[in-house]
């Protein structure tokens, strides 16, 4: 334990002597037993490769000990309700403050999430209509979407005066749900052929939806209703038997003596499967989704989700509809146009709001836009929007790389907004890669020096001029310029796009050369994303890897998201003359105490459950007996514990000699993964390393387009080298690569630019230049033109 000094000066109140916060012991993932002393009320910027053990610093164990011990301060009934966290593995965490964490995980996929309902500007909205709206309509939940409206009358006793009372009531609740779509503003179609063969009876195996076989309770539900003959085929049905088939409302029956609730075909798909944003549904449902379904635009609502009711009611011709249609920075100039003084205190807080979109740079979205949309960056900074204003002080701000997402011009504005924070009497720590953000730290902590199990210490602490003259790999790689290519490749053909118009897009007429590397850029909001993913068909030639987060549990690894671990089991198995599944710790070679899953966790209520190393398989996931069969000398788990170098080596040549795994080894080291090991729960992974680990199982796709959004993002300045370096490996080998980025040593190695701009949203969404970075450099008639100009030094 350390031990604390007397550090008070003479004349010194005892209160003020807490300047520091104070971390001794870490050793939380790969942190080896890091001591450091982080000053409060200054920015403090956290650096280092990816994997170095930032985020298992920053996140992970101040941040997390900060809200375990604020969520200690609630009633156990309190804590029932809230996220439990266990303590991190730290000696001495002191001086911490309260911690509010801005991170980048996406925004809820749920279909009524939209950019107003996440940051409360609705709820406003909502009140200011029911106040000022003519017609008026009701209260708020009027002009609600997520209120359906309801009524019901009907008897009910009452206890008075020693007697009781039967009285009749009534109720009614007026809400803003239009009855069409249920507020989602689209509407599904289902296509019939793909759900049954309507040639075939229920009992020759007519349903072809994903989770209905034969034989399952989903399956025997229908066949066994008894509404309809299972033997004759359904398209032989009356119109009755079809009706109940289809669309019967739910009844309890009895199927093979257990109580059920039948439901028609139709909405039971509808309220299991299609109830789910698409983003988040497993691959063979999201594959029948997007067969079976067509999703429109309701014809009651037009897509605003809302009545009829809702939308006729307006303040100076304008509906909540046309409200949250609107560009955020268009209807803050309307707010402000209102001046109404028996609401000036809702005025003056929404148009506050308004205002903080467009400060933080994003006026260029709607209220109405749904929050599952949003990149990572957009929504961590629609996450800021709440904190710009807060009147708190003395509170730890914590920042996962806020300039993700963010062109250069607008990085300079995040600056400033980070530096506001602190002036305000904040901690602000960030964890951060862009150059520009870490030269305004007042404080820098360099991690590393490596990643994974190289990485997890400090290897440097101080100003930024002292991490500019200190010999670690971010010192180093600091000033770092890419320089503009003497040479560019010749394209060898063209893809067209003509009338682009998805979003904000201006009917735009656009030729991307093939066979080269081509960057897309322009400012945060400029139709980047729309031009390519809206306009490049998404069909077998083309690859596109996206930002959506890795889906995995902590069962999931690198060795399963990529597939590597079937030719290992096949391996295996084929050595041995056994099962590939003896060789699965999620399958027959489980460990029966923990299951697989190496420890054994223990639920305590409100407290934080305890997870205990399984003393059967001592964590190695393993039954004994599969631990006997080894192959080149190492068991299955040995194998899981290497990291990609060690077992490219393995896998490459002597009696472990297995190409197919050594395929997939190899595209892991092409992306920069060769500190990681097979067995690693993806949970524990970087937001960098997940992006290359989706890149790396990619690479493989037989596409000769590859689509890349951002990849830079999470990558530390000495890793983009090696990325440059992938994506040139990528083009020479007769690939076409497309790459939305922002970072400026990506634009100056490519061979085509194309420019969007000029600003965001309706600013945005034309070509403002397309060429060779040298002829973007020497013309500057951009933002892009000037950044890009500076950096190289043009």
């Amino acid at each position: 334990m350390a031990t604390r000094k007397n550090t008070q000066q003479p004349g010194r109140h005892a209160a003020d002597s807490h300047d520091l916060i104070r971390v001794h012991g870490a050793r939380v993932n790969n942190l080896k037993d890091v001591s450091i002393e982080i000053p409060k009320r200054r920015l403090t910027v956290f650096t280092g490769v990816s994997g170095s053990g930032k985020s298992s610093l920053v996140f992970d164990t101040i941040a997390a000990e900060s809200q375990r011990l604020i969520n200690e301060t609630y009633s156990a009934f309190v804590q029932g309700f809230m996220p439990t966290l266990a303590r991190p593995e730290v000696d001495v965490l002191d001086g911490l403050t309260t911690a509010i964490i801005v991170d980048q995980q996406r925004m809820g996929g749920d279909p009524r999430s939209t950019v107003g309902t996440a940051t409360d500007a609705n709820a406003m909205l909502r009140i200011l209509f029911s106040r000022l709206g003519k017609p008026y309509i009701g209260s708020p939940k009027a002009f609600s979407f997520n209120v359906a409206s309801i009524s019901g009358a009907g008897a009910v006793t009452v206890e008075r005066g020693g007697q009781t009372v039967k009285e009749r009531r009534s109720f009614s609740i007026t809400g803003g749900m239009c009855p069409r779509c249920e507020g989602r503003g689209s509407v599904t179609d289902l296509d019939l052929t793909q759900i049954y063969d309507d040639s075939k009876s229920l009992n020759d195996g007519a349903l072809t939806v994903p989770g209905y076989k034969p034989g399952g309770w989903s399956y025997r539900l229908y066949s066994e209703s008894g509404l309809y003959d299972a033997d004759k085929p359904i398209r032989k049905y009356t119109k009755r038997e079809l009706h109940d088939f289809l669309h019967r409302e739910p009844v309890r029956m009895k199927i093979a003596g257990i109580n059920m609730t039948y439901e028609g075909l139709i909405p039971r798909i509808q309220k299991s499967m299609l109830a789910k944003d698409r983003e988040s549904m497993q691959p063979h449902i999201r594959e029948f989704v997007d067969r079976a379904v067509t999703f429109t635009t309701c014809p009651d609502c037009a897509g605003t989700r809302l009545t009829e009711a809702a939308r006729s009611s307006k303040i100076k011709k304008v509906s909540i509809a046309d409200a949250c249609a609107m560009q955020i920075s268009d209807l803050a100039a309307w707010v402000d146009s209102l001046d109404e003084p028996s609401v000036a205190p809702l005025l003056t807080t929404l148009h506050h709001t308004l205002e903080s979109f467009v400060e933080i740079g994003l006026g260029y979205l709607s209220l109405d836009r749904p929050a599952g949309t949003l990149s990572g960056g957009e929504a961590q900074r629609v996450k800021m929007i709440r904190h710009l204003g807060s009147s708190l002080t003395d509170t730890t701000y914590v920042f996962d790389e806020p300039t993700t997402g963010l062109h250069p011009h607008d990085i300079q504005r995040m600056n400033g907004l980070l530096q506001r924070l602190r002036d305000k009497g904040n901690t602000v720590l960030v964890v951060e890669h862009k150059p520009e953000t870490i030269a305004i730290a007042d404080h820098v902590v360099d991690l590393g020096p490596g990643a994974g199990t190289a990485g997890g210490t400090v290897c440097f602490e101080g100003t930024v001029e002292g991490l500019r003259k200190g010999g670690t790999i971010t010192g180093r790689h600091f000033d770092d310029r890419a320089a503009l290519k003497k040479t560019v490749r010749e394209p060898t053909g063209r893809l067209e796009i003509r009338g682009a118009s998805t979003h904000n897009l201006r009917d735009v007429d656009v030729d991307i050369p093939l066979g080269v590397l081509t960057v897309i850029t322009g400012v945060a909001g400029s139709g980047k994303s729309s031009l390519i993913h809206g306009s490049i068909p998404a069909d077998e030639g083309v690859v596109s890897i996206d930002q959506g987060a890795i889906r995995g549990s902590r069962r999931s690894n690198p060795a399963t998201y990529t597939g590597l671990l079937d030719p290992i089991r096949k391996a295996f198995a084929k050595a041995h003359g056994v099962k590939p599944a003896l060789f699965s710790a999620n399958s027959e070679g489980a460990c029966p105490t923990c299951n697989g899953a190496g420890v054994v966790y223990t639920d305590l209520a409100m407290m934080a459950g305890v997870a205990t190393t399984c003393e059967d398989c001592e964590g190695k996931r393993f039954q004994a007996s599969v631990l006997d069969y080894h192959l080149g000398g190492r068991d299955i788990s040995e194998v899981l514990a290497m990291p990609v170098t060690e077992a490219l080596e393995f896998f490459g040549s002597g009696e472990a000699a297995t190409p197919a795994a050594h395929r997939v080894l190899d595209r892991l080291s092409d992306v920069g993964l060769g500190y990681v090991s097979l067995g690693q729960p993806l949970t524990t992974l970087s937001g960098g390393e997940r992006q290359r680990l989706k890149l790396a199982t990619h690479m493989s796709d037989k596409g000769g387009v590859y689509v890349l959004d951002e990849p830079t993002t999470g990558l530390h300045l000495a890793d983009v080298e090696q990325l440059l370096g992938l994506l040139d490996r990528l083009v020479d080998s007769g690939k076409s690569v497309i790459v939305i980025e922002h970072h400026q040593a990506v634009m100056a190695h490519a061979d085509w630019i194309v420019d969007l701009g000029p600003g965001a949203g309706h600013d945005g969404g034309r070509i403002v230049f397309e060429g060779t970075p040298a002829d973007l450099v020497a013309d500057r008639s951009t933002l892009t033109g000037e950044h890009l100009a500076a950096y190289v030094g043009g």
